[in-house]
């Protein structure tokens, strides 16, 4: 999906399907700086009945320079685009008005200072260019305009372990250095789940949302927390079919993400009418009340899954990566290779975007939800009746990925002389696939869970990963499994 076209989808996400608000993202891509005045040339009727920043909005999600280092300046470039589309905006709509663009993302954000940094910059370096001097004794105000908005709210994207069990910490310090009336927080989901796996990714939302809500009611500032889902298990489930329990995992989030399944997979009405019931409910519902006992035993839950969860990715990464070559791209992107590769803890692994990332494993039947399960049995009963308490749908959860596993895919990794030739030697699989057939035989002990499909249309699933399967491992066959993929993906309503 080129700039233009995503244009095009900010208006459709507007006009039919209800969306309040649209990420205009700047991370990782070549993002069209003239988004507003694209929006209201082409499409003026609607945007003069829906005014841009204070009936529909349209946030920018900038490149953080701390991390991304070839894309640093990219940040100037997003902060530049503010006052050109207040400029439009305020032509267009024949006067002042709240601006267009009011807010900015910065994703991997791990401190106060760097959200203090993004306002700063806009402040000192765009908004208050208006007195400089240009060469005569005319000021860039008189030459080229005033300089509005003259401040930007900035939301921490909170996307690693630390950041968000601290992300109390972060908003509170931020709170403290810049007095805003409220706070915007993003706790990410889907690379949480890739780098630690879907419960500990669930559990570290949960933690995040209780300790922003004790924030809130002690200082008295207006926190807003954000979610980022799709809607397979692994990245939040968030579908017209799990609606409701996806409401009571997330009780206190007030604005969550709708991902390209839900506009393009799923049917329209079902998608409609599930973001006309979050706009209704997501404005009153309120967090779970957590203990500081309950606090811990989800920390502790969530440390030990991840230990488990990343060493089978990290055996895995190399076909992964393979794998992921094949997923199909929806949105022109550069190159980005998310938090697994700077972790410290598991050495140089890279992989790939989460979307991509949960489409490799699905397309050969191999869930990554049921990763790293055998560690299970190894809490505490105590953390067990935590679990069930707080996160109450985890089984329901891993259940809707369990039918998607593939038991002739392992039969063939461990079993069949070609297979493993062309793919279980040459990626290292011996041991990691046996250490996943553990995950998932206790996962069946541990609950009443049956691992495989059910339904014919799980069973068609079942079928096409074993073909993903056999043209990856036959080399003259590898034109084949991008059809596969696709394929696979129409019938679970996503690609990854």
């Amino acid at each position: 999906m080129s700039g233009d076209m995503e244009v095009e989808e900010t208006y459709r996400a507007f006009s039919e399907f209800g969306c309040q608000e649209q990420m205009w993202d700047w991370e990782g891509k070549d993002a069209d700086p003239n988004v507003v005045r694209k929006l209201l040339v082409a499409y003026p009727d609607f945007f003069k009945k829906h005014r841009i920043g204070d009936d529909v909005f349209l946030t920018i999600r900038v490149a953080n320079p701390t991390v991304e280092k070839a894309e640093q300046k990219a940040l100037i470039e997003a902060l530049t685009s503010i006052p050109r589309s207040y400029d439009v905006a305020s032509n267009f709509y024949s006067g002042e008005g709240m601006p267009p663009v009011f807010e900015v993302i910065l994703p991997m954000t791990t401190s106060a200072a760097e959200l203090s940094r993004v306002s700063s910059l806009y402040e000192t370096l765009i908004a208050h260019d208006a007195g400089v001097g240009v060469f005569d004794t005319i000021s860039a105000a008189d030459w080229v305009g005033e300089f509005k908005p003259k401040h930007v709210d900035v939301i921490p994207l909170l996307e690693n372990f630390e950041s968000i069990l601290g992300a109390d910490r972060i908003v509170s310090e931020y709170v403290n250095a810049r007095k805003p009336a409220h706070v915007r927080v993003f706790l990410a989901r889907s690379d949480p789940a890739l780098n630690y796996g879907m419960i500990p990714a669930v559990l570290l939302v949960k933690i995040a949302l209780a300790r922003l809500n004790k924030l809130s009611e002690s200082t008295g500032t207006m926190i807003h927390p954000i979610v980022g889902v799709g809607s397979l298990p692994f990245r939040g489930n968030l579908t017209p079919i799990n609606l409701q329990n996806f409401l009571q995992e997330y009780a206190g989030v007030r604005t969550v993400t709708i991902q390209s399944a839900l506009k393009y997979d799923f049917e329209p009405e079902g998608t409609k009418k599930l973001i006309e019931t979050l706009n209704h409910r997501l404005t009153s519902s309120q967090p779970q009340q957590l203990s500081k006992a309950q606090l811990a035993s989800l920390e502790s839950i969530a440390r030990k899954l991840t230990i488990s969860y990343q060493s089978r990715v990290e055996k895995l990464a190399n076909l992964i990566n393979a794998i992921s070559d094949f997923v199909p791209r929806r949105r022109e992107r550069k190159l980005h290779i998310g938090l697994f590769g700077y972790s410290r803890e598991i050495g140089s692994v890279r992989l790939p975007r989460a979307i991509n990332f949960t489409a490799a494993l699905y397309s050969i039947g191999i869930p990554p939800e049921i990763l790293g399960l055998s560690t299970l049995p190894s809490l505490t009963d105590e953390e067990y009746e935590t679990l069930n308490q707080i996160y109450p749908h985890w089984k329901n959860d891993l259940e809707h990925a369990a039918n998607y596993v593939c038991w002739t895919n392992f039969s063939l990794l461990t079993d069949d002389p070609e297979v493993i030739s062309s793919v279980t030697r040459p990626f290292h699989l011996r041991t990691v696939v046996t250490e996943i057939l553990s995950d998932i035989q206790e996962l069946e002990n541990l609950t009443s869970i049956k691992v495989g499909p059910r339904t014919l249309s799980q069973r068609k699933h079942q079928n096409i990963t074993n073909n993903t399967l056999i043209a990856f491992a036959e080399e003259s066959s590898r034109a084949d499994v991008t059809r596969y993929i696709v394929e696979s993906g129409r019938l679970r309503f996503s690609l990854g």
